[in-house]
């Protein structure tokens, strides 16, 4: 959450951006994001691995409404770029920015080769 706050200040106070940020309910970053002076819209999301076959299933369901949440938070919105840092809510994000075609950058400090892999997909054929 830390390295998000400083790319949404960075851009945000150096070249006036309007910084928007996407999280779930249970994270860190309902209390950070608005401390920082950000707008923070709240999505479905989960965990799918290493957890109980009910989380499994519940993050099953959840994934496709933070999708489309996420989409409809974009048409709204229509950001130049989406960002995404890791964490639950990224996933979801990144998902509906590709699907509108939006310019996508991930940035993590994990390299898990799960996450990796979904990067990749995520931000395939997008400019680095």
């Amino acid at each position: 959450m830390i390295p998000a706050l400083a790319i949404g200040r960075e851009l945000r106070d150096k070249h006036g951006a309007e910084v928007r940020f996407v999280g779930t309910a249970r994270g860190i970053e309902t209390r950070l994001v608005p401390e920082a002076g950000f707008e923070l819209e709240l999505v479905r999301s989960g965990q799918l691995k290493n957890v109980s076959l009910m989380t499994r299933l519940r993050t099953m369901v959840d994934l496709p409404v933070g999708v489309l949440h996420c989409v409809q938070l974009l048409r709204g919105f229509k950001p130049q770029v989406v960002i995404g840092v890791g964490g639950y809510a990224s996933g979801p994000a990144m998902m509906a920015a590709v699907a509108a075609k939006a310019i996508t950058i991930l940035r993590t400090m994990i390299a898990s080769s799960s996450l990796l892999q979904t990067g990749r997909a995520l931000c395939r054929n997008r400019a680095a």
